[in-house]
């Protein structure tokens, strides 16, 4: 993928192939040269038979649209349609894969130019972000980030030599003249990444104003919502009590008693749905469940409202919440999503002076069956409820979540996520979970990222994995290519249309 050093000429020709096409008989562009850089066996088995069988079956699924049913990119990126301002803000700031390796070698947030919450001045010039990145760029050899810069800055910006500290400035200005034309604004990459569905995440607090805006605005690009009540259930969430007061203010209920915060969260979720949300997202700490009754619920809630909950109570609080959610999702047709088991703003430091989802967030020990096991005596074995769960705990694929979506009928695994959405974290997805599992109780890929030109390349490195998965399963017999090639397409496409309602 990376190549070897290439004339110090790099980056002087700004024009993409895909923009203007080599003629015969000429010189090639830079993104044809830069293309031979992703080398196109990439993440296929060794074995010459099962990387033959490999292409064949990622031939018949590179092209296909792209849904990307769970993500965090900025909704106004496509409302507003402005160019994007610069490399930096395109592929540094946005993107905590990026922040925390460099921070973690001792760049700081500052150099960055991430805001700090006092508003003490941090760098300005992108220039001098994007220059600091590329003298670190080696820190990201073998990790999943790398692949997925190293296809963005090929594929769209024509690079043919790998970024660094002596190439950083013209690695700029080709991105900058790229981004200053009408095929790299947000729109017009959304049709190039052959995007057909792509979902936002937003707080029952947000207007969804970018989302209004997008409706309106005659562009046939389907960029919609989904529903994250983290703000106003966990009441350990910095500003709980103003969230819910708000909550409370927006919905136009009366949530000082149980029954009318629940009833905030109803009209909230209708309102998303209108807006195109298909799914709700829950990033929990665990994956606990409750399911107390009415008086106990209401009692604490009391607790919850008025600042006096323990962390005990936080807990249960947020597992009954799980399950009244579970509850919505029944009358509202709602897919219901869970991604617990991150130990969130870990730093201290960083969580004073820059906030929440700085970077500092870390894996848990995660346990599910006997968490999840109140939710489950309720609403498990419901026809028309779709919960799909996600892990950072590896260890609980096998032990309980791949035989617990192998049973009830409403659970569905989500892909390695997050510190395990690489190539070796997506293997032993499939090795460890299809055994019990199968592929049809697993909902296919999703990008859950906030840095947009990376979609492409993290659906072309799932594709590539999931087909040669495939393909050892072919050339050691266990299955036939016709049904690896049909499988290929479910988990590339069919899956997430299907689990996500899209």
């Amino acid at each position: 993928m990376v190549g070897t050093a290439k004339p110090r000429h790099f980056c002087k020709d700004v024009m993409s192939a895909s923009l203007t096409p080599a003629q015969p008989g000429t010189r090639s562009s830079s993104a044809e040269r830069g293309h031979s850089l992703l080398h196109p066996d990439r993440l296929f088995p060794v074995d010459p038979e099962a990387r033959h069988i490999a292409r064949r079956l990622f031939e018949s699924v590179s092209a296909l649209p792209i849904l990307s049913p769970h993500g965090h990119t900025d909704p106004r990126w496509y409302a507003e349609n402005e160019p994007f301002p610069d490399p930096a803000t395109l592929f540094v700031k946005p993107d905590h894969y990026v922040t925390r390796m460099l921070y973690s070698q001792g760049v700081t947030l500052e150099e960055l130019g991430i805001a700090r919450k006092d508003g003490k001045p941090v760098e300005a010039d992108p220039r001098k972000v994007w220059r600091r990145f590329a003298e670190h760029y080696h820190l990201f050899r073998g990790t999943p980030t790398r692949a997925w810069l190293e296809h963005a800055f090929t594929m769209l910006f024509g690079f043919d030599e790998r970024l660094s500290a002596r190439n950083a400035d013209a690695c700029f200005d080709q991105i900058s003249t790229h981004l200053a034309m009408p095929s790299f604004r947000p729109r017009a990459l959304f049709e190039r990444f052959r995007i057909e569905a792509l979902a936002t995440t937003e707080s029952p607090l947000d207007d969804l104003r970018w989302h209004k805006m997008i409706r309106v605005s005659g562009w046939n690009g389907r960029v919609i919502t989904a529903y994250r009540p983290d703000a106003v259930v966990d009441p350990q969430f910095d500003g709980f009590a103003e969230n819910l007061r708000r909550f409370g203010e927006i919905a136009d209920e009366d949530v000082g008693s149980f029954e009318g915060y629940l009833n905030a969260h109803r009209k909230r979720r209708a309102f998303f749905a209108e807006m195109g949300a298909t799914s709700t997202d829950h990033g929990h700490p665990s994956a606990q469940t409750a399911d107390l009754s009415r008086n106990e619920t209401r009692a604490l809630y009391a607790k919850v409202r008025h600042g006096e909950a323990s962390p005990e109570d936080a807990e249960i609080f947020r597992a009954q919440m799980l399950t009244e959610m579970a509850a919505m999702s029944l009358e509202d047709g709602l897919v219901m999503q869970l991604h617990p088991g991150s130990l969130r703003n870990h730093n201290p430091l960083l969580h004073a002076s820059f906030g929440r989802d700085i970077g500092a967030d870390i894996p848990t020990a995660t346990e599910y069956a006997r968490a999840l096991k109140p939710l489950l005596d309720r609403f498990g074995n419901a026809r028309g409820f779709t919960f799909i769960l996600f892990t950072l705990d590896e260890t609980a694929y096998g032990r309980e979540l791949a035989p617990l979506a192998g049973h009830y009928p409403c659970l569905r695994l989500g892909p390695p996520w997050w510190f395990f959405d690489s190539y070796e974290g997506m293997r032993r997805f499939r090795e460890i979970v299809t055994e019990t599992a199968g592929f049809y109780n697993t909902v296919g890929f999703n990008d859950d990222t906030r840095a947009f030109c990376s979609i492409p390349a993290r659906h072309d490195v799932a594709r590539r994995v999931d087909c040669g998965y495939l393909a050892e399963l072919v050339a050691t017999h266990r299955l036939d290519e016709d049904e690896a090639q049909e499988v290929a397409l479910d988990l590339a496409y069919r899956l997430p249309k299907a689990a996500y309602k899209l």
